[in-house]
């Protein structure tokens, strides 16, 4: 099964959109961004949410004292980390909330050593975050294998199958791609996204050798 996050929720309504029409996690980006929201307003919409839902807070550079606060107190399950974070700081935010991503641009060496990070989950991005751009697929086999990749970066509908095709990820996530303007989804565009990603399902997936992840067990959470 393909794991499908909606980036870039600005509200309870484009949430719930995602979320019906089969999202496995949505994000609320918190550092600077046209789809920036508060962390309050991001907890108040994901108390409307159902329990299966990872809600992803997604920072950039932030001090992890106050990632691990942000998450805990706005009763968000997860911290994506998209910045230039070290590997001491993910372990750090990794022991303290129940899920940590941690980001990587495409063609970065650095991804080599994600084991390092103690995360659960690796992203591959493109150079520019949230800017719809397509980057060279390959660039992302520099993650080790038996850690789960979300690969994101200026997919939609049109390329998603490929891009699963090419690269077997774990997951997918996308939030320009399915945008009728920044910070505002598209119906239509969040239903084909997700039908297609879904269309790929025909085989379990087995990239990386490990079980399904069942969030709502989390020790932590």
């Amino acid at each position: 099964m393909v794991f499908i996050k909606i980036c870039g929720i600005t509200s309870e309504e484009d949430a719930l959109l995602a979320v019906a029409m089969g999202a496995d996690a949505v994000g609320f980006v918190f550092a600077p961004s046209s789809r920036q929201l508060a962390p309050q307003r991001a907890g108040d919409i994901a108390r409307r949410l159902p329990p299966h839902v990872l809600t992803v807070g997604v920072f950039r550079d932030e001090r992890p004292e106050r990632v691990a606060r942000i998450v805990n107190t706005a009763g968000l399950r997860a911290a994506q980390l998209h910045g230039r974070e070290s590997a001491r700081d993910s372990q750090w935010v990794a022991e303290r909330v129940p899920v940590t991503i941690k980001a990587f641009a495409a063609g970065d060496p650095s991804v080599a050593d994600a084991f390092d990070h103690g995360v659960d989950m690796v992203m591959v991005d493109g150079r520019s975050p949230g800017s719809g751009q397509v980057f060279d697929w390959s660039l992302a086999e520099g993650v080790p294998d038996g850690i789960r990749l979300l690969l994101a970066g200026g997919l939609t509908a049109d390329n998603v199958v490929e891009a699963i095709g090419a690269v077997h990820p774990f997951g997918v996530d996308v939030s320009t791609g399915v945008e009728r303007s920044p910070g505002h989804k598209d119906p239509t565009k969040v239903r084909r996204f997700i039908g297609q990603a879904r269309s790929t399902e025909t085989e379990p997936y087995e990239g990386d050798d490990l079980p399904p992840y069942d969030w709502a067990d989390d020790d932590g959470y």
